[in-house]
């Protein structure tokens, strides 16, 4: 099976935090992690809308928001019922909502977490 990729912005604190848990909890080594600034993988989606929200492609399909966080955690055991349930699409749903309102607070989160730029706006 095909890892699952994981676009991550490695100049954003909050990222870096949650990408290192994650990187932890991957102890099957099932996902490549890419830094969206340092990545030689040819990426099919605008800079400024991968900074935007977290995307992943899983079995050669792009996913974005709550349906790759979804992907990424169906390739973690641990996460793997979590990410199962997310494929009903009543969960990826309301899974979708809580996200948009994470996209909300993000800014002020990654401020205090001492990040210099806002996603999109990046100047790397």
């Amino acid at each position: 099976m095909a890892k699952v990729l994981v676009w991550y912005d490695d100049g954003c604190p909050l990222c870096r935090r949650e990408i290192a848990v994650m990187r932890r909890l991957d102890r099957r080594d099932a996902i490549e992690f890419l830094d969206v600034d340092r990545s030689d993988e040819a990426c099919p989606i605008d800079r400024a809308a991968l900074l935007s929200r977290f995307h992943a492609r899983e079995n050669g399909q792009i996913l974005s928001g709550a349906a790759a966080f979804a992907a990424m955690w169906r390739a973690i055991p641990m996460l793997r019922p979590l990410g199962l349930v997310a494929r009903n699409r009543f969960v990826l749903a309301g899974l979708e909502k809580l996200y948009g309102r994470f996209l909300k607070v993000r800014p002020r989160l990654q401020r205090a977490l001492g990040a210099t730029t806002v996603p999109g706006r990046s100047t790397k």
